[in-house]
């Protein structure tokens, strides 16, 4: 039996691709959408794509939002966000007005904008290269700089009062944060479980963390 993986399925879309990933890891993932599945997971994670007021009233809908801030921020869970999974667990995000996020971080969410990108297309779409601040734990094995597949409008700030202890990097006309890993919580804006080889190794080091 693998390790257990609870794929929070909230609406949000590309969990099979997520799952297959960590069955070929040599996991044990399973769909979940009730809170106290979240609480008694080893390992989450948010994968999604879509808007984020449209992620959080799911998240809170389903009532998963305060499992999730209770199972991470309380008991200490590791999980890992992607693509909209990442931003929402930052503090908040302006996709369809300002909403809160789940705060596990308190980096924001803002649209790429025309000027910011020098001309190029919005969404980001495609591989780019992270460049990563400190190659162990979550990173470790990628050296300091991979690929990784995009897909996004929005993107979580760089900076903020909430420090990041381990992070990537990428540059679309400007920096944004493309992954990071604070204590228990990792996020990636880019899709691992759609980047080949540079991805599994990233999905295996969070089994592994």
């Amino acid at each position: 039996m693998g390790k257990d993986v609870a794929v929070i399925d909230y609406g949000a879309g590309n969990v099979w691709s997520v799952l297959n990933a960590f069955k070929y890891l040599g996991a044990t993932p399973r769909l979940v959408d009730d809170p106290e599945q979240v609480l008694t997971a080893d390992f989450l994670v948010l994968p999604g794509v879509g808007s984020f007021r449209q992620g959080m009233n799911r998240l809170r809908e389903y009532g998963i939002d305060k499992a999730l801030q209770e199972a991470v921020g309380e008991k200490g869970k590791k999980i890992l966000g992607i693509c909209l999974g990442m931003q929402l667990l930052g503090g908040y995000g302006t996709e369809d007005g300002y909403t809160e996020g789940l705060g596990l971080v308190s980096h924001g969410v803002e649209p790429f904008a025309k000027e910011e990108v020098n001309g190029r297309k919005i969404p980001h779409v495609g591989f780019n290269s992270v460049l990563f601040k400190k190659t162990d734990g979550l990173f470790r094995g990628l050296g300091p700089q991979a690929d990784f597949y995009f897909v996004h409008s929005y993107r979580m700030l760089p900076e903020g009062s909430d420090p990041v202890f381990a992070r990537g990097i990428c540059s679309y006309g400007i920096d944004f944060l493309a992954a990071f890993e604070k204590d228990n919580v990792c996020g990636t804006q880019f899709h691992p479980e759609k980047s080949q080889t540079n991805g599994l190794i990233l999905l295996q080091n969070f089994l592994n963390s």
